[in-house]
Formats: structure tokens, sequence, C-alpha cells
């Protein structure tokens, strides 16, 4: 058992660095992806975006591969702490592995679709090729429904560029309109939709349930664990670049730059768990030393307990020796 135990020290100590490394190269990788993308033009109008994809090629491909290979290298330390955990757990179901290894890779594949999907049809709305299902009348539905919620004086100032805001409205209700036509009618949206879910679900089920283990053996604090767990389920529901939060957390882990260290597991190479919070308060309030505890008496009375005539030291008053057994004297004559 203690053999076990070093072994799975030693591994875990040769890979520490390069682990957190990796972490946070992956981090930065999927930030700088949404940099990256940002750059375009992005006023609200999928029209406006579209164009500007069309003239900045490169950038689209830029984002998908930098998102791709961020997510491709997020397996690494999401491995890394599946196995620490595996060692230190007989419950822990080693069958997710492949969830572990598969959800990144269908992140990668659907960042690469959609790159794909976006040049495929930023290029055909360029060339006029996208056609609007959106009629004039219905745009005009449209902008006079954003003209009442947000009134005139907002509404002008939006469609301020044009000759007539209501007309430019209705001109880019229909070409927006003819943007999303481009990107639905795309052969290879419907496929990089269906990767990025099973990424998702996948990702938030892996870090999850990880997460879950890992606090219980003392891989990860209480804190890290349960934050571990919620930024799981908010890659599924929200956006999977807020669990870079926690792979940064763990970079910092693995390279051993934390404040307060590693917890005691890793070092121990087995499950050592945290305390519950009813253990730490009997603990904090049991005494440091128990036998060397001092007990205060209650002092007597002045003279009581004072040796009297045929009595001995320690005998309560009016008993005739020791233990505070009373003598019997016999008369005589």
């Amino acid at each position: 058992m203690a053999t076990a135990r070093r072994q799975i020290v030693a591994w875990e100590s040769r890979w520490f660095v390069r682990v957190g490394i990796v972490s946070f190269v992956a981090s930065i990788l999927i930030i700088a992806s949404n940099v990256v993308i940002g750059g375009l033009t992005n006023n609200g109008h999928q029209s406006a975006f579209l164009l500007s994809a069309h003239e900045h090629g490169g950038t689209v491909a830029i984002y998908a591969g930098l998102q791709a290979l961020g997510f491709l290298l997020l397996a690494i330390p999401l491995y890394f702490l599946f196995r620490a955990t595996a060692a230190r757990s007989d419950r822990f179901r080693r069958q997710l592995v492949g969830v572990v290894i598969a959800a990144p890779i269908f992140f990668a594949i659907a960042a690469i679709l959609t790159g794909v999907v976006t040049s495929e049809a930023a290029d055909k709305f360029a060339a006029g090729e996208a056609k609007p299902t959106m009629t004039k009348q219905e745009a005009a539905t449209e902008c006079r429904k954003e003209l009442r919620e947000n009134g005139a004086k907002e509404f002008g100032e939006e469609w301020e560029g044009g000759s007539s805001p209501t007309a430019d409205c209705e001109t880019t209700e229909i070409e927006d309109d003819a943007a999303e036509q481009a990107l639905s009618n795309s052969g290879l949206q419907g496929l990089g939709f269906g990767f990025g879910l099973a990424g998702r679900l996948g990702f938030a089920v892996a870090l999850l349930y990880t997460c879950l283990y890992a606090m219980r053996v003392g891989l990860l604090s209480r804190f890290w664990g349960s934050l571990g767990m919620a930024l799981g389920v908010a890659s599924l529901i929200l956006a999977p670049e807020f669990a870079l939060i926690f792979f940064i957390y763990f970079g910092l882990l693995a390279i051993g730059k934390l404040p307060g260290g590693r917890p005691p597991a890793w070092a121990a190479g087995e499950a050592i768990p945290w305390p519950s919070p009813g253990d730490r308060a009997a603990e904090e309030m049991q005494p440091e030393d128990p036998s060397a505890e001092v007990v205060e008496a209650p002092e007597l009375p002045e003279g009581e307990g004072e040796a009297g005539d045929g009595e001995a030291p320690g005998d309560k008053p009016g008993d005739g020796g020791s233990g505070g057994q009373r003598r019997k004297r016999k008369r005589r004559g």
C-alpha cells in the first residue's frame, strides 16, 4: 500500500509543472480567440458582422484555430485531476474518462466548423447570393415595434446615419435576415451545433463529477471544489469560457504557487477528506492537553479542615481518625 502511494505521488510530481503550464496556455488561447473575433465589426447586426468577416477572413481562421487548440489542451489538466482523484477513491467511476477526453475534442471540432460556416456565409452574403425571407412589410412592422419600445429619441440616435431612420431600419432588418439565411443554409451549421452541444454536455458532466470527488478525497478545497462544479453547470447553460476561472486556479495549484500550498492529499498519495463543520467545532472545543488540565478547588474557611486533638490531617472535624471514620472510646471504672 505504501509503495502504491509513493508511485502515485511520484507520477503526479513529474507532471505537476507541465500540467500547470498547459492550463495557463489553454486559458490564454481561448481568451485570445474571443479577443480576436471581437475585433470584427459587431454592432448587434448580423449583416455587419458577416461583411467584416468577409473583409478579414484570416481573423475568422485565427479565431477558430486558437479556440480549437485551447479546448484540446484543456483535456490534459482535466484528465490529470480525473486520474489523481481515481487513484484516491474506489467509488470513483473511472469509466467516465471517455467523457473527460471527448468533451474538449467536441469543442475543438465545433470551433473549426463554426469558423468554416462563418467564412462561407460571409462570402455568400457579400456576393449577394443570400436571399432574405422577410418582406418589406414585415421589416416595417419590426421597425415600428422598435420605435414604440425605445422611443423616438433613442430610435433616431440608433439610425441617424441614414437619410431616414425608418427607411434605414427597414433596410437593415432585411439585410440581417439575409445574413441569417446565409448562415442557416450552410450544411455544416447543424453539425457544428451538434458537436458544440455534445461538448457542453460532456464538459459539464466531466467537470462536475471530477470536482465533486476531488473535493471529497481532499484534492480540492471545499470552496474550489464547489466552484468547479458550479462552473461546470455554467458551461452548459451559459458559456464554457466561465470554466477558465477554475483552470487558471488549477494551474496555480499544479505549479505550487498557491498561498496555502496544495492540499495534504496530494503529498499523501491517498484520500484525506476535509473535516465537516461539526468535526471542526468539536476539535476547537477540545482542550489541547486534557491530562494537564488544572481544576481549581474552592477555598475553605479559615480554620476549617485543620487537624484537631486526636485527628489526623485531612480528617473531617469531629472524626477520630483518617478516612472519616469515628473512633469509639471505652469508658473505664
